[in-house]
């Protein structure tokens, strides 16, 4: 059942809104993974773009972004009410009011796409525009309430970044792009799974059908190894089709071969109490440090190359 307007405390009083709860609204910690990725992506096109619309660009990415989180919690406020780790957010928590969320959200979300569009092009504006879209219509509404496999087609959602950021600076989307696209694409659902994994509870009292809630802990495990080895082909493709060197091969194969030998850890546990979970947090830990070290190999690489 789709998510619907915050109902849990709805007659306690609100505080005025902080700053800080706006801050929150934007998940910076999320953000940060999608900012590098963005930053990469820029970084790595051939050509060049003032430093100054070139911060511009990673600025919008971080607003666009900022803009999806809010409004996925201005939508899921009631769910986040039943989550633990979610409950001390601004709406749940009763310190900001639903709609003030909607109108940040939204003015957010326009503020970002026009400035992308006047500061370096309607292409990369027009990118940055789908995927916001994309997350809150397409995972956040539909997906995610509906199907255990809400990660792996929403994922796409946070693989946008370095497109945004390769179109900021050429104004077209070349073979790169796109490959890192499916790197990030491939890499969501052993990422979030693994998480899904000691915060499955979580997702049960909200009823929210994660893979394992809907599956159980077996298959999800099962899952993650799958899409470890199809990300894995993700990771080595540049490579394959000559589009990066050895310092991006050696990094990917590298620590690909580590987060493979972690997830098929994973995968043969059956451990069900999240407190003795160590390998699945692992897993959950290492594959943001992953994301960041291919992604930083692939600037040095096509730097190196240039």
């Amino acid at each position: 059942m789709a998510s619907s307007p915050l109902s849990s405390g709805a007659n306690a009083p609100v505080l005025p809104a902080h700053w800080r709860d706006f801050v929150a609204l934007t998940k910076p910690r999320v953000m940060t993974l999608v900012v590098f990725t963005g930053l990469c992506g820029l970084l790595a096109a051939p050509g060049h773009i003032h430093p100054v619309l070139g911060f511009t660009a990673i600025l919008c990415i971080a607003l666009g972004a900022g803009a999806a989180a809010a409004l996925n919690q201005w939508w899921e406020a009631d769910i986040d009410a039943k989550m633990k780790r979610t409950a001390s957010r601004p709406l749940p928590a009763g310190r900001m009011e639903r709609q003030t969320a909607l109108h940040f959200g939204v003015g957010l979300s326009f503020f970002s796409v026009i400035l992308m569009g006047m500061a370096t092009n309607w292409l990369a504006a027009a990118v940055l525009t789908v995927s916001i879209l994309f997350y809150v219509f397409i995972y956040t509404i539909w997906l995610k309430p509906r199907t255990a496999q809400n990660i792996v087609i929403g994922g796409a959602a946070g693989a946008f970044p370095p497109v945004i950021g390769w179109a900021a600076v050429t104004g077209d989307i070349t073979a790169l792009p796109i490959a890192l696209f499916m790197l990030i694409f491939f890499w969501t659902p052993p990422h979030f799974w693994a998480l899904a994994l000691f915060v499955k509870t979580d997702y049960v009292a909200a009823g929210i059908p994660m893979l394992p809630v809907v599956s159980g802990e077996v298959v999800t495990r099962r899952q993650i190894l799958f899409y470890t080895f199809i990300m894995a082909v993700a990771a080595l493709a540049p490579v394959a089709l000559h589009l990066t060197g050895a310092i991006y091969g050696t990094a990917a194969l590298v620590g690909t071969a580590i987060f493979a030998a972690m997830a098929f850890q994973v995968y043969l546990r059956r451990e069900t109490d999240p407190a003795r979970m160590a390998p699945e947090k692992r897993l959950f830990k290492y594959s943001i440090l992953y994301l960041f070290l291919l992604f930083g190999a692939v600037v040095v690489d096509r730097w190196l190359l240039a």
